[in-house]
């Protein structure tokens, strides 16, 4: 099989930011590291899992709702992936900062976690994901579109 694109970047020298990991049509995938890769400690889980339902939802509300295909968590644990269609970059590094704002400053219950809306609604841990916000806020507030290339 064929090796694919996000095994192809060097993890060895990423850091913590946004980058667009691959582009497919009208279709942009972002990279929104959290964490530096092979740099324990990693995400914890319930916190990602926090992220997910509010950063989704956030961003599946904002003015720009139709232009959202996904958004979920890097198995690695290390970030996240953002999809979206036909938007401008720096539309989307904007949309991702106020999720991110959201979040740090997320009050109230955590969006979709019933038995009916979550296949694993009792792991959520929104203290953590809080902290992981605002530490990701330090990082993503200072960037530019020129800085969506994977370093080489």
């Amino acid at each position: 099989m064929e090796k694919i694109a996000s095994f192809t970047i060097n993890h060895d020298i990423l850091t913590e930011g946004i980058y667009i990991s691959r582009i497919d049509g009208d279709i942009t995938t972002y990279d929104i590291r959290m964490v530096r890769p092979n740099t324990p400690p990693f995400m914890e889980v319930a916190a990602m899992h926090t992220i997910e339902h509010i950063a989704a939802t956030y961003l599946r509300n904002s003015e720009h709702k139709n232009s959202i295909i996904y958004f979920g968590p890097m198995g690695c644990r290390t970030g996240f992936y953002l999809l979206t269609r036909e938007l401008p970059s720096d539309i989307v590094m904007e949309l991702i900062v106020r999720a991110f704002s959201s979040i740090a400053g997320w009050e109230g219950d955590i969006p979709g976690t019933t038995s009916i809306e979550c296949g694993n609604y009792l792991e959520h841990d929104l203290p953590t994901a809080k902290e992981y916000a605002e530490k990701f806020l330090l990082t993503a507030k200072n960037l530019t579109v020129q800085s969506l290339k994977y370093p080489e």
